[in-house]
Order: C-alpha cells, then sequence, then structure tokens
C-alpha cells in the first residue's frame, strides 16, 4: 500500500510509492525516448494495458479497436483507489494511505509523440476527457482535488513516447495548489477583486507579455516566470473549476493548446514540457478569488541546488523576451 506521508515543517505531503520503480523506460540515453520499442498505447494492443475505464469510440467495445481516445489505470500508480484512507499519528508525524485515483489519458490510437501534431478536434477530446473524469472522480467522497499533467520528454518525466496525459486525485489539497488558494483569496479580500482579473487586465494594457488573445483565452508568459518560456493559459470569464467548463470554452482551449505547442516546437526545436491544469478543490464553491488555468513548461533549463535550496528560480529568458518571440512565430496550420 502506498503511504501518504505529511512534512511536519511546511505542511506538504509526499507519497510514498516504491512500486514506481518498476514501471518501464523506453529510454535510448538520458534525454530521449526511444520510438523503436513495444508500445503499449497503440491501437491494437488493448490487452497490454489496464482495462479501460473509459474511451470516445468510432466503433467496437470495451479494451477492443476503434477508439480516439482512451483512459486507463494507471499500470503502476502513485496512489490506488481501494481501500480506506485510516488517518493517523505516527509519533509526531502524521500519514494516511495512499488513496487516490492515477490514471492515464492515452491522446490517440496511434503512435504520436507530439500533442502539437494531433487535430484540433483530437485536442478538444482529449479536454472533454479530463472534464469528463473529474465530474466522475469527484463523486469520491475520499477525494478533494484532481490534478491533470503531462509530460512529454524523458526530460520531462515521460517514461513511454506515446502523446499521453496522466490524472492523479487525492485526498488532499496539494501544496502548490493551496499556495495559489491563499495568495488569490488574500488578495481578493484586500482589494475586492481577483488577482487573476486584474492580472489579464494590466497584460492586455502593455501586450508585451502576452503570447496571443483568443474569445475565451488569454496566453501570457508570466510577469515572474519561474523558467525559460513559461506560459500560462487563462480563462477570461471567472471560473475556478475546470469541470464547469461550456462546450465553447473547451473547444476555444483546443485551439489555443494546439496553437502554443505549435509555436513552441517551431520556435523552440521541439523541446520536452510539463503542463499542469491547476483547479479548485472538489468540495469547494465556485471561487470569485481563483481561476482554473493551465501552466506550461518547456524544459529548456534544469533546476539545480539553488532553486532547490531556496526556492528561488533563476530564469534566463525575459518573460518580455519570450512572449515576443513565441507571438512572432508563425504557424503552419490551419
Amino acid at each position: 500500500m502506498q503511504e501518504l506521508r505529511k512534512d511536519p515543517i511546511v505542511g506538504r505531503w509526499v507519497i510514498i510509492a516504491p512500486e514506481r520503480l518498476t514501471r518501464p523506460q523506453n529510454v535510448s540515453d538520458a534525454d530521449e525516448l526511444s520510438t523503436e520499442g513495444f508500445d503499449p498505447f497503440l491501437e491494437g494492443h488493448e490487452d497490454a494495458t489496464t482495462p479501460e475505464i473509459m474511451a470516445y469510440r468510432n466503433s467496437g467495445e470495451a479494451n477492443q479497436p476503434g477508439w480516439r481516445v482512451r483512459v486507463i489505470p494507471n499500470k503502476f500508480p502513485a496512489v490506488t483507489v481501494e481501500g480506506q484512507l485510516d488517518k493517523r499519528g505516527v509519533g509526531i508525524y502524521d500519514m494516511m494511505n495512499g488513496i487516490g485515483a492515477h490514471e492515464v489519458i492515452v491522446e490517440c490510437p496511434h503512435r504520436e509523440q507530439n500533442m502539437s501534431r494531433l487535430s484540433v478536434e483530437n485536442i478538444r477530446e482529449v479536454f472533454w476527457v479530463y472534464h469528463d473524469r473529474l465530474v466522475d472522480l469527484k463523486r469520491d467522497s475520499r477525494l478533494v482535488h484532481g490534478l491533470i499533467f503531462k509530460n512529454k520528454g524523458a526530460r520531462a518525466g515521460a517514461s513511454l513516447d506515446h502523446s499521453h496525459s496522466q490524472l492523479i486525485v487525492s485526498p488532499i489539497v496539494p501544496i502548490t495548489i493551496q499556495e495559489e488558494l491563499d495568495g488569490a483569496d488574500k488578495f481578493y479580500k484586500y482589494r475586492g477583486r481577483s488577482i487573476f482579473s486584474d492580472m489579464i487586465q494590466q497584460e492586455l494594457a502593455t501586450g508585451e507579455r502576452i503570447v496571443m488573445e483568443t474569445e475565451h483565452f488569454v496566453v501570457m508568459c508570466p510577469y515572474a516566470s519561474r523558467f525559460p518560456f513559461e506560459t500560462w493559459i487563462v480563462p477570461r470569464q471567472q471560473a475556478s473549476h475546470f469541470e464547469t467548463a461550456t462546450q465553447a470554452v473547451v473547444e476555444d482551449l483546443g485551439t489555443v493548446m494546439k496553437s502554443v505547442l505549435t509555436k513552441m516546437e517551431l520556435g523552440l526545436d521541439d523541446p520536452p514540457y510539463n503542463y499542469v491544469l491547476h483547479t479548485a478543490p472538489f468540495s469547494s464553491p465556485n471561487l470569485p478569488h481563483f481561476r482554473w488555468h493551465i501552466e506550461l513548461f518547456p524544459r529548456l533549463s534544469r533546476v539545480a541546488g539553488f532553486e532547490w535550496g531556496s526556492g528561488f528560480y533563476i530564469n534566463t529568458v525575459p518573460p518580455e523576451e519570450a512572449a515576443q518571440f513565441l507571438r512572432g512565430t508563425e504557424l503552419t496550420f490551419t
């Protein structure tokens, strides 16, 4: 059984999951994933994965070919859905069982490394799957928060090259999400308005850190970017929970994500990257101070001792220059 253990100094929860060591790694060298090895996510290889939770299909039955986007339990999960939390103390320490859900979203049936090369319609369906899984999992009273993330490339933590993303739903709110919630709440109580609204208003007024904007989204390199070319996708309209997104918003998000990833692929020589979708806890009402958003990090630099030891980040590319570069990178799809 995996365990959740709480750091007694800063309140950070850590997942202890030794079985994760046994997951496969199709890595040919330190920074590259092999494209030649067996692909368990390929259509026709359904028997090589855990049984699917859901799928968007053209035809066929569960765990058979004919799907477009497929969701499966992670074969080497960080947390597991079976069991009880069993919160307990161990001396001065707090811990509980590693209860939660860890799912893999296989984004396409064919072998493709880059999400940017999927069709806009395909990417939209990936985001609809995120939406559907959050709606379903929030019914479990043991679980309080869902984090969706994508690792692309070995340097970003991926172990397989087939385009996929993941969802981990946990019984606690991750410390990074809690820090955003608390900071946004503090600003709202002091100013009486949302920090996200103010950020969007100021960034649109100056334009220097804007990558692109659409009817529903503003894409920017944040003022205090931690990493070179860090990019945020922020909805224009207030909404704290991604699972409440409308069809129009999800359709626009598919276009935005393809555009941003294509710009990075063309302009930055197809970098490894991570993205995370930050959304409010399941039990929270619609929060006027917090807004769901996506944070995207190309892995162009490495985090080293100073960053780990201090919490400071050294960013060698000012966000104004990063945004200007990405704005000027012309798209080659329609």
